[in-house]
């Protein structure tokens, strides 16, 4: 790896660093923990824009995530330049892929339809793999079993739930592949296998389970770590500890939330669903804060079986929970007329997080990859598959210095 190959990522992250810091006021709020985010205030024109948006324009702009920051940079001129700025360092290349071996399809009959494009997506940009596979927070081994097949390398599958890890030794069996399972809690710092001289993997390990991986791996001197990281706030409480001591942006855990917020695998039902629970929501919020004050409070997840109790039935689950006494009489109707409203408002205001979302995500991706340069690694990072199959699409692929054959 050269020098200049190692600066491109420093200062990549260093701009990128410097832009969010200075556009938090846009992407810090939330708008449904607050009637409106102080940033209305200095762009009323944003706001006034946003808040006219028809239905169709907002679902276009939910579905078409990479036109958010070019919008807004239209809506906000003062801000157009550090804007597509934002845009420009958040552009992150398709990596090439490599064609796989034909695999007969009874192969796959275990593996979820989009679970076996992923795999598949994940596995043809790895080039050859000449080393023994440790799949980490590997489940079933889907992943691991496909690579097990198509390089005829052992495979180690590190999976903290038994039946998955039963499930996974059957299906291994059933196909003749050289892969043993652990249950084991990959946060614990004593494993059963060694890292060393060995090709790491994890799709979509959540939050610290894919950054311990990076620990690990450098500690033990893998040769080689393939990682596609995902839900980057599981895991971690309060403040984000950068990798990285020459940053200055401060993450706090909604932050990172924010950056796995895309739903473009869900179903329309689901997206209904969810926009019910939104309003639902906002609506018991509106209750609550007229009966004790309390503008805000955050709420645990809600089952989704209470939706079926029907809007007062809901609220009245959700009071018994949260120790809220109701009066003998609510205009229930009006408050969920006030909670669709706020919905309404909500799902247009946060567009304007929304285009940072990818920018935020680059941001922890880069974190690792500056940290894992300085261990003495190469490393490249690249989309393995399209947004449309999984938007936690980014691929960090690390390889010891000693292990690369032209730097």
């Amino acid at each position: 790896m050269t020098k200049a190959n190692q600066n491109h990522w420093q200062d990549q992250l260093a701009s990128l660093d410097q832009l969010l810091c200075q556009t938090e006021q846009l992407w810090r709020e939330q708008p449904f923990k607050v009637e409106r985010p102080q940033w209305c205030e200095y762009y009323p024109q944003l706001c006034d824009a946003l808040l006219a948006l028809d239905d169709s324009q907002l679902a276009d702009l939910n579905q078409q995530p990479h036109q958010l920051l070019p919008w807004l940079a239209q809506q906000l001129p003062e801000l157009g330049e550090t804007l597509r700025q934002i845009e420009a360092l958040s552009q992150i290349d398709n990596l090439e892929e490599n064609e796989l071996p034909a695999i007969a399809n009874r192969f796959f009959d275990s593996v979820p339809g989009r679970k076996r494009a992923q795999i598949e997506a994940f596995t043809s940009t790895l080039g050859t793999v000449n080393q023994p596979v440790i799949e980490w927070c590997g489940g079933k081994g889907f992943l691991g079993r496909l690579m097990g097949q198509v390089w005829q390398q052992p495979v180690t599958t590190l999976e903290w739930d038994q039946q998955l890890c039963r499930a996974g030794e059957q299906l291994a069996q059933k196909h003749k592949i050289d892969q043993q399972f652990y249950e084991q809690d990959v946060l614990q710092p004593e494993l059963p296998v060694s890292l060393t001289d060995k090709h790491a993997v994890a799709l979509h390990a959540c939050g610290e389970l894919h950054r311990q991986l990076v620990r690990q791996g450098v500690a033990q001197d893998a040769s080689r770590l393939d990682i596609a990281p995902c839900c980057y706030a599981v895991g971690m409480e309060g403040e984000y500890r950068p990798f990285n001591n020459f940053t200055q942006l401060q993450l706090q855990r909604d932050d990172l939330r924010l950056a796995v917020t895309e739903a473009v695998t869900a179903a329309p039902r689901e997206l209904r669903q969810r926009d019910q629970d939104m309003a639902w929501k906002l609506a018991f919020n509106a209750l609550r804060n007229d009966l004790s004050g309390v503008s805000y409070q955050t709420l645990k997840p809600v089952p989704k079986a209470w939706l079926k109790a029907g809007f007062e039935g809901y609220c009245r689950k959700l009071a018994e929970r949260e120790g809220l006494v109701l009066p003998e009489t609510v205009d229930w109707e009006q408050y969920r007329q006030q909670g669709v409203e706020r919905q309404r408002a909500v799902m247009r205001l946060q567009l304007v997080r929304h285009g940072f979302r990818r920018a935020i995500e680059c941001w922890l991706v880069l974190d690792l990859i500056c940290w894992m340069q300085q261990q003495g690694y190469h490393v490249t990072l690249g989309a393995f598959c399209e947004r449309n199959l999984t938007p936690r699409n980014l691929l960090i692929s690390a390889r010891r210095e000693a292990s690369v054959e032209a730097v």
